[in-house]
């Protein structure tokens, strides 16, 4: 089945590991890291990147695939809807049914705020269902915010809002307090004490798991306090467009039942964008570990009223997706598998990094050893490094996969893999959407008023990288902050007439720029027909 080329790496591998757990690779100097970044990265390539003619942004570089669909014709005009027949008519409404959607669906209801989610998809059909290695928070005695702080700025190169920034590290040990609370089964030790770990990027032991399914199981939690708090949510149908009142505030969105394709008018006072990443967009053709609804809906929905970008020319590449067998290409397999102990190793069986770096400076590792150092193991269907699995069992004993990684150890045993035997082979896969949306504090938008977003679809939390566990952390303390502050300000709105004079103004605008598109936006699903990559 495997090549004689095959089976000779693996033979290598297996024969250093013994010297390869006791060898501890430096980590790399600031300007190492800066020099990586700059030669491998796909964030700097710069001939996959366009500049955005109209719009808040205009003159700023996207990636080609985001340019067409943020300068893209709606999927509808103002005379296809009438705007009196309001289907329905809430306090705050939310769109999307993931982590943050639902974390800001508890707090808004809990504010006595008429709430409801739509979902283009179903409840939990969402990235947070995909995150496994865990979440961040500094509740330990050795550690602190202004430590947490730290390490997130500075893995995300100085860039993060800072009062964004320090909302999430401040937000964190309460977060994780909520989430215990509502039922989270968190791994702890036998005196109820919670498990931490270290993650990429991190100088303390502050990532809380539940095992390696940590999305799963807050999903779990979070969209069963939804539902048994009866807070109405419309499944299969998406939001296409938002919709303003006279006074330029944001008071609902079109949307459409992905079936039948009607649409319906949704009134709200306020509304709140939790639509996630844009992984389905397989941006410079990267395979993705994201969900199959994660197709960027929300930069578009908000950009075409006006609402502004913050880094959306950055994209997190998390360094390890599965790249054999072909089945699972691109599925994510977890950090937590580092922090436990395996290290990547190349075709020659050596290990070329130290295990936990930050994750930009770890794909851009990884690309370099399969490209221009040709050490990369050929799969079949493109190159790959080894991560050594194995190791986490002779570091740990037996038992630790089964007991700390077991959906990892499932996922590959379905293909004959035993993890705790040997190593996997894994590259760089489009894992998260630094950017989005540029908000406040406080959750709204810096420019449309009574627009709220959390989650993946905000930009500036993390700066231009993110580490590990601190996505789980932000769409918890978005999601709850937007929730609440959506609740609040709906209680002073009253709102105006409804329009959807945006879609024409947006049209005059392309028109005079000169841009001839077919295009329409937002996407909603990929489309995979006749082609690997959706694109």
């Amino acid at each position: 089945m495997y090549s004689a080329e095959f089976q000779a790496s693996l033979k290598a591998v297996e024969a250093a590991r013994e010297a390869n757990i006791a060898y501890e690779p430096a980590r790399m100097t600031a300007k190492e890291k800066e020099d990586l970044l700059a030669a491998y990265h796909p964030d700097y390539k710069k001939s996959e990147f366009a500049t955005l003619q109209i719009g808040p942004n205009k003159g700023e570089e996207v990636p080609h695939e985001l340019c067409d669909l943020l300068q893209a014709h709606s999927r509808i005009s103002a005379e296809d809807v009438d705007l009196s027949d309001v289907k329905y008519d809430v306090d705050v409404l939310i769109i999307g049914g993931g982590g943050a959607g639902a974390s800001a669906a508890i707090e808004a209801d809990n504010a006595g705020a008429k709430t409801m989610i739509v979902t283009k998809l179903r409840i939990g059909d969402a990235n947070t269902m995909m995150a496994e290695g865990g979440i961040q928070a500094a509740d330990k005695e050795n550690d602190s915010p202004a430590i947490h702080f730290l390490d997130a700025f500075g893995g995300g190169h100085f860039a993060a809002k800072r009062e964004l920034l320090a909302k999430l590290v401040c937000d964190a040990p309460e977060a994780i307090q909520w989430l215990n609370n509502l039922g989270v089964e968190f791994d702890k030790a036998p005196d109820g004490t919670m498990i931490t770990t270290h993650g990429g990027g991190t100088s303390r032991k502050r990532m809380h798991a539940a095992k390696d399914y940590s999305g799963a199981e807050i999903m779990r939690t979070l969209r069963d306090e939804v539902l048994n708090r009866g807070i109405p949510v419309v499944d299969f149908t998406a939001a296409v467009e938002l919709i303003l009142d006279e006074n330029g505030k944001a008071a609902g969105a079109v949307l459409m039942n992905m079936e039948t394709k009607e649409l319906m008018v949704a009134r709200a006072k306020t509304v709140v964008i939790a639509t996630g990443g844009a992984g389905r967009m397989h941006y410079q053709g990267f395979p993705t570990s994201n969900h199959y609804g994660a197709t960027v809906d929300g930069l578009v929905l908000g950009y075409r009223v006006g609402a502004k970008l913050l880094y959306a020319d950055t994209l997190q590449y998390h360094p390890t997706g599965a790249a054999f067998p072909q089945q699972i290409f691109g599925a994510l397999v977890t950090e937590k598998v580092r922090s436990l102990g395996a290290k990547l190793i190349n075709r020659d069986g050596k290990v070329f990094m130290h295990p936990l770096e930050t994750r930009d400076v770890a794909a851009a590792s990884i690309i370099r050893e399969c490209s221009d150092r040709d050490e990369g193991v050929d799969t079949g269907s493109g190159k790959a490094v080894w991560l050594d699995t194995p190791m986490i069992e002779k570091i740990g004993g037996e038992g630790t996969i089964e007991r700390r990684i077991p959906a990892m150890m499932r996922m590959f045993m379905r293909y004959g893999i035993d993890i705790r035997k040997e190593p996997i082979l894994v590259y760089p896969t489009l894992h998260y959407q630094n950017g989005g949306l540029d908000i406040n504090v406080d959750g709204m938008t810096t420019n449309v008023e009574n627009l709220f977003v959390a989650g993946e679809a905000v930009g500036g939390i993390h700066g231009r990288n993110r580490l590990m566990g601190n996505s789980l952390l932000d769409i918890i303390v978005f999601g709850r902050n937007a929730g609440v502050n959506a609740a609040a300000k709906a209680r002073e709105t009253t709102v105006g007439a409804l329009t959807l004079g945006h879609i024409a103004k947006f049209d005059a605008e392309r028109e005079a720029a000169g841009i001839e598109t077919d295009a329409v936006s937002p996407k909603l699903l990929p489309d995979y027909r006749g082609s690997r990559t959706g694109i």
